[in-house]
């Protein structure tokens, strides 16, 4: 495994971190530890999950993932949590005021059975509460010692820069941002990234493998598997973008490279995400502990200007153009496809 510092901050995490965005459920309670036992065993330290993982039993993926590394020596470990999205069914069960944040970050320690979260992040920007409101209580939680860094999620360039100047005031770490980044879906490269590089804000991506298109087990012209990730309610939201047979076929172009390095074409998404000098670690997925140790394989792996250009060239489509998207416009997820309250 290698282990990057996390933007300009003194803080090191793997730079392949383990999520549980659909995997942890109570249903899932076993195979879901076995996949947190073998992250540790490939050298993972940076577990990642938020408190609306789990729903409709929202903050089941904090139970689970604090029952998996229950036992864990907790120093050896990076947990990362999320707050903003909806909990529950009052007004005050979502959003970024002092009363959700405190709330929430009170769950969170409960449900994840720790005392302290090494990276506590706003899931989504709140429009309705002011951003000095915010920040505020986020520096209250790191004063008291229940959160050390704090970081955000697909915010804009601008609402970075304000809670940056925030956090510099109330002099607290503002360390991350965690957007979707993958050879598929680029928004961040024009804007986000360079602004957060100056302001010492590292990127921890999701959807590497852009929900498991990249893998290439999605072919032009056939239904997807059985058991992918197009087939669950929420998470085919999120791969319908990608099903066409253009992106279908460019993702089958690059299996000669991947070929000629001795890579997978879900290891050669992630070491591509990897090659972004502003990207400190990737966020993968699993559902079976097999996925978790091919993953992890793309750690540590370089990809020489030659092999990035032959990879772009493989999205460009004779009819359609370019294939990737790099909108800075669109660097927030749709809510339909995130954790809804369902009581």
């Amino acid at each position: 495994m290698e282990y990057r510092k996390l933007g300009a901050s003194g803080l090191t995490i793997s730079a392949i971190a383990y999520g549980n965005w659909l995997t942890h459920t109570r249903e899932a309670a076993d195979i879901a530890h076995e996949c947190v036992t073998t992250a540790l065993d490939e050298g993972i330290t940076t577990f990642d999950t938020a408190d609306a993982y789990g729903s409709p039993d929202h903050g089941a993926g904090e139970r689970v993932l604090g029952a998996a590394l229950s036992g864990v020596r907790r120093a050896s470990v990076e947990i990362l949590t999320k707050v903003c999205l909806p909990t529950g069914p009052g007004p005050n069960d979502k959003g970024l005021s002092r009363k959700h944040i405190t709330e929430s970050c009170n769950a969170s320690l409960r449900n994840l059975g720790t005392d302290y979260i090494d990276l506590y992040q706003a899931h989504r920007y709140d429009e309705n509460t002011p951003l000095e409101e915010t920040m505020t209580a986020f520096a209250d939680l790191v004063r008291q010692g229940k959160v050390l860094y704090l970081g955000v999620s697909e915010w804009s360039p601008a609402q970075i820069e304000a809670a940056a100047a925030y956090a510099t005031e109330l002099k607290v770490p503002l360390i991350s941002n965690q957007p979707q980044y993958s050879m598929l879906w680029r928004v961040i490269e024009k804007e986000v990234v360079p602004t957060c590089t100056r302001l010492g804000i590292g990127q921890i991506v999701f959807s590497p493998v852009a929900q498991g298109i990249l893998t290439g087990k999605y072919l032009p012209g056939r239904q997807p598997p059985a058991e992918s990730r197009a087939r669950h309610s929420r998470g085919s939201r999120f791969v319908g973008r990608y099903r066409g047979d253009p992106v279908l076929a460019a993702v089958q172009r690059l299996r000669p490279i991947a070929d000629e390095l001795g890579l997978g074409l879900s290891q050669l998404a992630i070491a591509w995400v990897l090659q972004n000098p502003g990207v400190s670690s990737a966020v993968i997925g699993a559902s079976r502990p097999a996925q978790l140790r091919e993953n992890a394989g793309a750690a540590g792996r370089t990809l020489d200007r030659d092999i990035l250009d032959r990879i772009d060239a493989a999205f460009i489509d004779e009819l359609h153009g370019d294939l990737t998207e790099h909108d800075p416009n669109k660097i927030a997820t749709p809510f339909d496809v995130m954790p809804a309250w369902k009581s």
